[in-house]
């Protein structure tokens, strides 16, 4: 196991997202009773307070809402500059994302409105994260 990356706490309220992410899926939390989208998930529905909750497989493509280029403190396992964005995905909800393969600065740093699709960090055999990249044959 990596001692040197940042653990997520896995709990019963986000354990099908991270079983997700073992399969390449991105899985969003959805209210049985309703049918209302969340993330991050939680143990009841914020639209009619069921607890019943199961998950939709998400498409994997979002729009940049907003970002942050993160600099400083040093995180572990990770290197600096850090972009980090703030993702609108299609099925609705927005999700927190690290971004890959886009210089912090300059011409070619991301942008407001820019598509991005998801992709695989395999962390280890226990931990695999979602990343995210501009789509294939978009600018570099």
């Amino acid at each position: 196991m990596s001692t040197d990356v940042v653990r997520p706490v896995v709990s019963r309220d986000n354990s099908y997202f991270f079983e997700g992410t073992a399969s390449r899926e991105l899985r969003i939390q959805r209210c049985n009773a309703c049918g209302v989208l969340r993330h991050p998930p939680g143990p009841a529905c914020p639209n009619c307070g069921a607890l019943d909750r199961g998950w939709v497989v998400a498409k994997g493509e979002g729009t940049v809402y907003s970002y942050v280029v993160h600099r400083a403190p040093q995180v572990p396992g990770k290197q600096l500059p850090l972009v980090i964005a703030l993702l609108d995905l299609e099925e609705g909800v927005r999700m927190v994302a690290e971004v890959t393969g886009v210089p912090a600065d300059g011409p070619d740093g991301l942008r407001i409105g820019e598509r991005l699709v998801v992709d695989w960090n395999v962390i280890d055999d226990e931990l695999t994260l979602p990343i995210w990249r501009r789509p294939e044959g978009e600018r570099q």
